[in-house]
């Protein structure tokens, strides 16, 4: 009775095996550990040197880096000058091949 049910188990773990490993995460992005890796590192960069700046609405952006560098920043800014100083910083981030900025800027009053 229990070299059936080991016998079961095997084939049909090996039967679903196969569909395990199709159905695995489609995201691409992150498909590869290096890959992430490397798009977290240019992100941490890209943070850092936003907190380095001292400008106290940078701190309201997020920052999201795709599998090529291409960086994404979000979030709020007090001022354009903020905004355009964020855009700045990451283009000048090594690593970075492209930024693209979402920050909407939001008048403290």
């Amino acid at each position: 009775m229990k070299n059936k049910l080991a016998t079961a188990c095997l084939v049909i773990g090996t039967v679903l095996a196969p569909m395990a490993a199709y159905a695995a995460d489609g995201d691409s992005d992150r498909a590869h550990p290096m890959a992430f890796v490397k798009d977290s590192a240019i992100t941490t960069k890209v943070k850092a040197k936003l907190a380095d700046d001292k400008i106290g609405s940078l701190l309201h952006i997020q920052v999201d880096t795709d599998k090529n560098g291409a960086v994404s920043l979000s979030g709020t800014a007090r001022t354009k000058e903020a905004a355009d100083q964020a855009v700045r910083i990451a283009r000048g981030t090594e690593g970075v091949t492209s930024v693209t900025s979402t920050i909407s800027i939001r008048k403290d009053d």
